[in-house]
């Protein structure tokens, strides 16, 4: 490439970062890489009335958690700022200036009254995308001094060229083509003197120097615009690829209040996902590697990353995917690192104390260990072991069907007397145990394991059994035992 590859993500503060945010930061930070260029996070907060608290914070240390590092952004600086679009409103304002100097823009002096009514009006004919109908365009330079002086409020609108066609070959979908007559003088600065985004974004993107633009494809129909912005100050256009639709598994467009699939990379980290298992998920989604694998580390993905294997199909959200690619991850993991992960839970959950004895803390860990493989994601252990935690079993009809087997009372009641007799209570002598309960009833396979599991656990599958009992302790399992022998 010929001269630097600068690609940005520019969220706006209005909420915290969204899967789809995500996506769109990850695949600039791909390309960048790949590149060798620069990833720049610029933020685009001129939507005063919406912006939450928290929103810019989430969106920088959520990038930085999943492992996409900028090169420039508020927090650390750059030779491009200030990146943030408030502190920068000198700039639009001088060329806003220059824009109503040449003429490509032009004061509009009509109310929210009369634009609503003129929308109504082309609505009821039939028009199905209204635009401005120009009542502004042809005011003399008198007309526009005369309702200054009176105090009436304007916004500054783009002239749109007429009989012009825009075309431009998109990194993703391929060629793209617009024309100017289905556009409407459009405002580029709002009453109040704040830019509207597709004025704003490209100054800024000019005088950043960003070379190429990967958006979601909601923005795709924004392109003109910027397009005439970039016409009307003689400036080169970036390339722009626009990314298609993120959809849920019902192949519905995915929505903010979309209930059924967690929204926003906070959530996922605080349910225990890994950082390199959603790294790895949302490179996938709406990109393809060569080839049947699908883990990857980010080092690889930099190294493999083509744009040109941008999906042009809507990529559904598979949350069963993702589950099974943080499994993947959590496997990779030390037991101490899944400790980590998962111990908290077990805290909030109120399960175990905050401050934890060393025996506590090693018949915490041994419990984990138990189901480190089969762990989806750190808060799951909750559900996973909650057999280890309850006063109380009741069975579902599926453990009602082992213990009405007719060998069920022969096989417990040795088993009592094999608990109550262990001087050491470890997964060895449990094992040697449930051996003695064989030899002195005959039962096996089956008929001896699931009565023992299920009485114990309260469940028909779970983890090693001998394991299991012994983190039960031999106090509760007797007691567990006995209540069902009575």
């Amino acid at each position: 490439m010929t001269k630097e590859v600068r690609v940005r993500y520019a969220p706006s503060p209005t909420g915290f970062l969204h899967i789809g945010g995500a996506r769109t930061a990850l695949f600039n930070y791909l390309y960048a890489k790949h590149h060798n260029g620069k990833f720049i996070v610029r933020i685009e907060d001129t939507d005063i009335e919406r912006n939450v608290e928290g929103g810019e914070a989430s969106q920088l240390d959520n990038l930085k958690w999943l492992g996409i590092e900028y090169d420039e952004s508020i927090d650390i600086g750059g030779p491009y700022a200030p990146y943030r679009q408030m502190e920068r409103l000198d700039i639009y304002k001088e060329h806003a200036e220059k824009l109503l100097e040449q003429g490509a823009a032009y004061k509009c002096f009509c109310s929210s009254e009369k634009l609503e009514a003129s929308r109504e009006e082309q609505k009821a004919r039939g028009v199905a995308a209204p635009t401005y109908d120009g009542t502004c365009r042809h005011l003399s330079t008198e007309e526009v001094a005369a309702k200054e002086a009176a105090g009436e409020p304007y916004t500054i609108r783009m002239r749109v060229p007429a009989n012009v066609t825009y075309d431009f070959e998109d990194l993703v979908r391929g060629q793209v083509t617009f024309e100017s007559k289905d556009i409407g003088d459009w405002v580029i600065v709002k009453a109040n003197g704040i830019p509207t985004y597709n004025y704003a974004v490209v100054l800024d993107d000019h005088f950043m120097e960003i070379s190429h633009v990967f958006r979601g494809e909601e923005h795709l129909s924004n392109t003109p615009k910027q397009m005439m912005i970039f016409d009307a100050f003689g400036w080169e256009y970036p390339r722009f690829g626009h990314m298609t639709l993120i959809i849920n598994e019902n192949r519905k467009k995915l929505s903010k209040r979309d209930e059924s699939i967690i929204q926003f990379v906070t959530q996922y980290k605080d349910l225990g996902y890994l950082p390199e298992a959603m790294f790895n998920f949302f490179a996938l989604l709406g990109w393809s590697p060569e080839g049947e694998e699908e883990i990857f580390s980010k080092e690889e993905f930099i190294k493999i990353f083509d744009e040109k294997r941008l999906s042009k199909s809507p990529s559904m959200f598979d949350k069963q995917k993702l589950t099974w690619m943080n499994n993947q991850y959590i496997k990779k993991l030390s037991l101490e690192e899944v400790v980590a992960l998962s111990l908290p839970h077990l805290q909030k959950a109120g399960l175990l104390p905050e401050e934890l004895t060393a025996e506590q803390h090693a018949w915490a860990t041994d419990l984990i260990g138990l189901y480190h493989d089969q762990m989806s994601f750190g808060s799951e252990i909750v559900e996973l072991s909650s057999l280890f935690f309850k006063d109380h079993i009741e069975y579902d009809e599926e453990a009602k069907a082992v213990l009405a087997g007719e060998q069920v009372p022969e096989v417990m009641a040795a088993f009592k007397t094999q608990l109550e007799e262990l001087e050491e209570f470890t997964p060895d002598a449990v094992k040697a145990a449930i051996k003695d309960v064989q030899k002195a009833t005959g039962h096996k396979g089956k008929n001896l394991f699931m009565p023992i599991r299920v009485v114990t656990t309260g469940e028909t599958h779970g983890p090693e059994l001998p394991n299991a009992i012994c983190l039960i302790g031999k106090e509760k399992a007797i007691d567990r035992v006995g209540k069902f022998a009575q």
